[in-house]
């Protein structure tokens, strides 16, 4: 696959002077995180949610919904949410990043009330009031961790920093394409597909299974699993540096004569040669 015909590099001239008066460091996304953890566990699930919420947030409730409407919809949501960010990435603008952890939800008292997994947050910055609001929001159930997760906050390129694109939507295209190429050939070979496209130190989500990281770990699991991947892509968007970006759609995985069907959420990095690598994918089930 020529995946590099799809990575253009689209040059601006813009000065650079405004973002090199912000710090841009990942410690400010996990900051961001760990507010919304704390905002969760005193004001409870939904008025946690609607604090942070970008305006156009969204999570899957199992379609994709805004943040905004679907917890302005409900009742405050019963139980209580804590969570941990363990892993991080923060563009070189500073304005687009993602964080991942476990999870513990408890709606009763024992610990056989306890549901564990692991949770993805994007969060893009809002240039009104200089603060990152949660822009997608996903997670996956599973067994109890037997150890402990191992933190990995990872400082940004600034090397990469540039000024927005005169022309956005350029840039999107090549994401698009590039998530759809991916797509097309999960359907063909999903080894054959993971192997060109993952990141060495790739993350993993599937229900069922504690998070995996690395493209052995991950190659190994699909594997093993024997599973068949059909996706469509339902939307796209990257940082203003163009180095950090995000995909999310739906899929049907087959695993013998069991289909079933998910929502995915994926990261997207690029590297030296200027191509899309896949840093990060979820899949979360959509129940019947």
């Amino acid at each position: 696959m020529r995946r590099s015909l799809l990575a253009a590099i689209i040059l601006t001239g813009f000065s650079l002077s405004a973002i090199a008066q912000t710090k841009v460091e990942v410690a400010s996304i996990v900051r961001a995180e760990e507010s919304f953890n704390k905002l969760v566990e005193r004001k409870g699930i939904k008025d946690g949610f609607l604090a942070v919420a970008d305006p156009e947030g969204i999570v899957f409730k199992p379609n994709t919904v805004k943040i905004t409407d679907f917890y302005s919809g409900i009742q405050n949501q019963p139980g209580k949410l804590s969570s941990q960010p363990k892993f991080a990435r923060l563009s070189a603008n500073g304005d687009l990043g993602f964080t991942a952890g476990p999870y513990v939800y408890q709606n009763g008292k024992t610990d056989d009330d306890k549901v564990y997994g692991d949770y993805v947050s994007i969060w893009r910055l809002d240039n009104a009031d200089s603060k990152f609001k949660l822009l997608v929001n996903l997670g996956i159930q599973h067994p109890e961790p037997e150890q402990e997760v191992v933190t990995d906050f990872k400082e940004p390129d600034l090397t990469k920093q540039k000024a927005a694109s005169k022309d956005p939507f350029a840039g999107k295209s090549v994401l698009t394409a590039t998530d759809k190429t991916l797509n097309h050939s999960l359907e063909l070979s999903a080894m054959a597909a993971y192997k060109e496209f993952l990141s060495p130190e790739a993350r993993y989500y599937f229900p069922g299974f504690e998070p995996m990281t690395g493209s052995d770990k991950i190659l190994k699991f699909i594997d093993n699993e024997g599973i068949s991947i059909s996706a469509e892509t339902d939307n796209v968007g990257r940082s203003t540096s163009n180095d950090l970006a995000y995909t999310y759609g739906t899929a049907r995985i087959r695993k013998g004569n069991i289909v079933n069907n998910y929502n995915y959420v994926r990261i997207w990095e690029i590297d030296a040669n200027h191509r899309w690598n896949m840093l990060l994918e979820i899949f979360s089930t959509v129940e019947n």
